[in-house]
């Protein structure tokens, strides 16, 4: 009712957003004649024009920010050091203030160019509407499309004209099969166009079936992977437009600041993303952290001990849980239980420190962790993570701080060594470092409201 209220006293934000950016669309229309004249050899040599134009506007920019790189590796003084860095962080500002000035400047051309492409490549071409969406997403916003309205499509058009930099763009998906899609799906637009197109999958069982590019002449095996060529990792960085998961950038960005040699590294600069569903990555998920373990000391058979000794506890009587929060709580009468199976007088005594953890992540696993909900145990015997939004089983992934050894020890199978954090960041922190950031959503007035609370 109140909404309603405002839409008549102040008018439809939205309407009248889409009332401004009409005139640039209007532009991008008029340029549909002129496209269509064009052979593809000229359309994909439009896109040769466009990299010139960026790198004649840009060139100074990067030739300063690579003196101040050289000046920073021989600078010794420590007060010298951070008058360059502010430098550094001062070129490398500027050099993002030129590059969006151009990259305005070729928005009409470059989303008629893509338009046109996308019409020969794949028979689909968008409607005003969708190009509305596609400059909300290159100023860096929230747009608003609901599923059917063809974000595939619309992505393809900021993508597009910010991977003119040579700097790499990504599109961020919920799941891998959107990625490999989208790439397949919108691969011959980037193609005819003359733009590289990447995919990077979670490694699963086949790491060799984990990156691919885009080749319209591959031949795949498995249909599955139809003009989907495999190759290392850090090559299908390298394309100009890279598809993937949240999960799998993350993790990628983590395992690249654990090398011992920069030549080891697959990612390249976090320029420009578009995030799929950014209410559910960026805002449900913000804090949700990444985690990268090694072994640690070797397991011990108290693991097994106390999984034997919470199968007789009682829920509500020894314990209670609370499903919204994920938590479990023992009562005083689990205490007392635990205590006289333990031999002990109290649990919680200093000499007895060591042993809480070990009830705790017992109880969490009988508790709050099901199997073949949370997680899945293979033939091996062995206990695998199952993503509560996609379905899909985590090879590699493991619980941490002595839970995943908890739930193998509920389920009888043999337990692994314990864990040890060895890198870790949450989505929010990881999606920070990108120099400019848009998201697609279906309720994009509430989830922009969080989304600027977030990263403005």
């Amino acid at each position: 009712m109140l909404n309603k209220l405002f839409k008549r006293l102040f008018g439809d934000p939205t309407a009248r957003e889409m009332q401004r950016l009409q005139p640039l669309v209007d532009q991008i229309n008029a340029l549909e004649p002129e496209m269509q004249r064009l052979g593809d050899a000229e359309l994909h040599a439009l896109t040769d024009e466009f990299r010139a134009r960026v790198q004649s506007a840009t060139s100074e920019h990067h030739s300063r920010i690579r003196e101040i790189e050289d000046d920073l590796d021989h600078e010794t003084d420590a007060d010298e050091r951070r008058a360059l860095r502010l430098a550094l962080d001062r070129a490398r500002a500027d050099l993002d203030k030129a590059e969006r000035a151009v990259l305005d400047e070729l928005l009409p051309r470059a989303f008629a160019a893509v338009r046109e492409a996308a019409v020969r490549a794949v028979g689909l071409r968008h409607f005003d509407v969708q190009m509305i969406g596609g400059i909300v997403l290159h100023q860096g916003r929230i747009a608003e499309m609901k599923t059917g309205e063809g974000k595939t499509l619309v992505a393809t058009l900021p993508l597009y004209l910010n991977a003119l930099t040579g700097r790499g763009v990504h599109l961020v998906t919920p799941n891998d099969y959107l990625s490999k899609h989208g790439a397949q799906w919108m691969g011959p637009v980037y193609h005819l166009l003359g733009l590289s197109v990447g995919v990077v999958q979670s490694m699963g069982e086949n790491p060799a079936l984990s990156s691919f590019v885009f080749d319209p002449q591959y031949p795949a095996a498995d249909d599955r992977y139809q003009h989907l060529r495999p190759v290392g990792r850090a090559d299908a960085y390298r394309a100009d437009i890279v598809y993937g998961t949240n999960n799998e950038f993350g993790f990628d960005y983590l395992r690249d600041n654990m090398v011992s040699d920069l030549s080891q590294c697959v990612q390249r600069e976090l320029y420009f993303a578009i995030v799929d569903e950014v209410d559910n990555i960026l805002i449900d998920e913000a804090r949700t952290p990444l985690i990268i373990s090694g072994q640690a000391e070797e397991s011990t058979s108290e693991y097994r001990r106390f999984a034997a000794l919470v199968r007789n506890l009682r829920p509500e009587v020894d314990y209670t849980v609370d499903e919204k929060l994920r938590v479990v709580s023992i009562t005083d009468e689990g205490i007392t239980k635990v205590e006289r199976a333990l031999g002990i007088d109290n649990l919680y005594a200093p000499e007895h420190s060591e042993l809480t953890p070990y009830l705790d992540n017992a109880l969490k696993a009988k508790a709050l962790f099901t199997k073949d909900r949370d997680y899945v145990v293979a033939d091996k015997g062995e206990v695998i993570i199952v993503d509560e939004f996609t379905g899909r089983m985590m090879y590699g992934r493991r619980y941490s701080d002595g839970l995943h050894q908890a739930i193998e020890a509920k389920e009888g199978v043999a337990v692994r060594r314990e864990s040890l954090t060895l890198a870790t960041i949450t989505f929010q922190n990881y999606f920070r470092m990108y120099r400019r950031l848009a998201g697609m959503t279906g309720t994009a007035l509430t989830e922009a409201e969080e989304f600027g609370q977030i990263y403005n």
